[in-house]
């Protein structure tokens, strides 16, 4: 099994579907998250969601982690790396969303935008050891 990563997570299209402002609907992240954590790897969730003066849109996807028993390491940045960049970018080996080049998507007529295919995104991460 390869060395434990910092994996920097999207929310809207990668861990539910594409319904903002809304918390989109369930497409198969829970258990390859979960698993991911649970092999010990830092999920850091990087997303373009924020609190604002009308609504705290990032609290809404961190709560969907919470509720769905998925520890963050991080939320967007990493919380290591102002110990050594002032980079806005969050620091990790591995990205997942689904407006990632190769990432691989579902188109649904029942959902307007595609989304990460959750069962073949599992199985990517298998080949590389990290599940």
């Amino acid at each position: 099994m390869n060395s434990k990563q910092v994996i920097c997570i999207d929310f809207d299209g990668t861990c539910v579907s594409h319904e903002f402002p809304e918390v989109g609907v369930d497409i198969g992240a829970v258990p390859v998250l979960q698993k991911l954590v649970n092999a010990g790897h830092k999920l850091v969730l990087f997303t373009m969601r924020s609190n604002n003066y009308d609504r705290n849109y990032l609290d809404e996807a961190v709560t969907w982690f919470s509720d769905n028993e998925i520890p963050l390491y991080g939320i967007q940045p990493n919380p290591k790396q102002s110990e050594w960049t002032s980079s806005p970018k969050a620091y990790g080996q591995l990205y997942i969303d689904d407006a990632a080049l190769g990432c691989p998507l579902n188109y649904s007529a029942k959902i307007a935008r595609p989304f990460v295919d959750w069962n073949k995104v599992e199985q990517i991460l298998k080949y590389r050891g990290l599940l």
